[in-house]
């Protein structure tokens, strides 16, 4: 399992820095600075926990147990639905469309998922 979240991790940093890098030259031409602003706030939120994700493949060898794994796919989740939801809000506004306006009740959510993630790992080094 932590050879995966390594993997993962690997790719969810590769599209954290295209997302950013996205933010800073080509989003700032095309929404309002708030936006951009909420928009940053996902790929900083999906950097940090794609570090904790590398930390729990990694820690996976010392403590192979279902805390560990758990927070690992709770850290995904997270990563899904707090930043994804930022991330759909902006493109929202791209469109002009209204139609996941409903989208911003997901975002705590993935807050929540981070924290139980968080939770779950210092579980699994506890153990």
């Amino acid at each position: 399992m932590h050879k995966n979240y390594l993997k993962i991790a690997a790719f969810l940093g590769a599209l954290s820095v295209a997302m950013g890098a996205f933010a800073a030259h080509g989003l700032k031409k095309v929404v309002a600075e708030k936006s951009v602003a909420v928009f940053q706030t996902g790929v900083q939120y999906q950097m940090y926990h794609v570090f904790a994700l590398l930390a729990t493949g990694i820690l996976y060898q010392f403590f192979q147990n279902k805390f560990i794994t758990n927070a690992g796919k709770f850290f995904i989740l997270g990563i899904i639905l707090f930043s994804g939801s930022l991330y759909v809000l902006t493109f929202s506004e791209v469109l002009h469309s209204t139609a996941f306006s409903w989208i911003v009740f997901v975002t705590p959510l993935g807050g929540v998922t981070f924290i139980i993630g968080w939770f779950l790992l210092f579980l699994g080094i506890r153990k």
